[in-house]
């Protein structure tokens, strides 16, 4: 009896720390990330201070080294948004039909092969894709589409939105394939097929799960900084289309950052950048969190 109360001590006690040193590591996350909002509105802020907010989401000149400098980031959004909303175009319905093959279509035999590169795929890093699109397939555009160069918003969507698969893959793959299998097994007691099956039951089911997938892609793309600095030309212009060199927010941080003097308008403007992109992200997610509660709650 002694015996069984040191064990069941023992395992209280275990049990405890654990749950001390879980909570730790929640709260150090939570701290981090409160650490990196203030030193980003620290160093931020002051620079609207200088140039109005208008001005500077809205002005159509990024010069900040000249006399006196233009701040306008127009293009650089624009920039930003027509590369994300490329690649995403490439990268989501590529993304849940691969996931979709994957859970319910593809021989397990296969799977088991197939999952493991799309993984490692997901951990390939950027400066290779960035390698692979500036070497391969930026001078194929410029031949195919006879350009000036394939530097362009076009070939940064393409080499972004193949990036962006794997993340979506792995994400709506688990989604898909955690829905209980008395949902198809009753789908087909009802006499549906299997693609019926698919769009009208596994796939609504997952729907939270495929939302997730789709945010974290999202969010690749849209923090995505090497790979757009070697590919989208670095033309800090409002883009004509697609076919034109671009400049995207996060390149212009992690190109400009390194020559900025600390404490200068151009230093306070890059890390005004990054509070836009820190804004634009999050209402992506709260977007994106709202419309999948809505969807399941009109679906329940």
């Amino acid at each position: 009896m002694k015996v069984e109360l040191e064990v069941a001590c023992i395992r209280t006690v275990r049990r405890e720390t654990a749950e001390i040193v879980l909570f730790f590591v929640a709260l150090s996350s939570l701290i981090f990330l409160i650490g990196i909002i203030v030193i980003l509105f620290a160093e931020g802020l002051p620079a609207f201070q200088r140039v109005s907010f208008s001005r500077f989401l809205l002005g159509t000149r990024w010069y900040p080294t000249s006399t006196p400098p233009l701040l306008g980031t127009l293009p650089l959004l624009l920039g930003s948004i027509w590369v994300t909303a490329g690649a995403m175009l490439i990268s989501i319905p590529l993304g849940l039909f691969a996931a979709i093959f994957l859970a319910e279509l593809c021989p397990q035999s296969v799977r088991e092969y197939l999952k493991p590169v799309i993984e490692i795929l997901a951990g390939i890093p950027s400066v290779v894709y960035g390698f692979f699109g500036m070497v391969i397939l930026s001078p194929f555009i410029k031949d195919l589409l006879s350009l000036p160069t394939g530097l362009t918003a076009l070939t940064a969507s393409i080499v972004l939105g193949i990036m962006a698969v794997p993340s979506v893959v792995s994400v709506a793959e688990d989604a898909i394939t955690s829905v209980p299998r008395s949902y198809r097994e009753a789908s087909f007691a009802l006499g549906a097929t299997h693609w019926e099956t698919i769009r009208k039951v596994v796939l609504p089911a997952s729907f939270s799960g495929i939302g997730s997938a789709v945010v974290l892609g999202a969010g690749r793309i849209i923090g995505e900084t090497m790979t757009v600095l070697m590919v989208a030309g670095g033309a800090a212009v409002i883009p004509a289309s697609f076919f034109s060199p671009v400049r995207t927010m996060t390149a212009t941080i992690a190109a400009e950052m390194g020559e900025a003097p600390v404490g200068s308008l151009h230093y306070q403007s890059l890390f005004a950048i990054a509070i836009v992109l820190f804004l634009i992200t999050l209402v992506l997610n709260i977007f994106v969190d709202r419309w999948v509660y809505k969807y399941r709650s009109q679906v329940h």
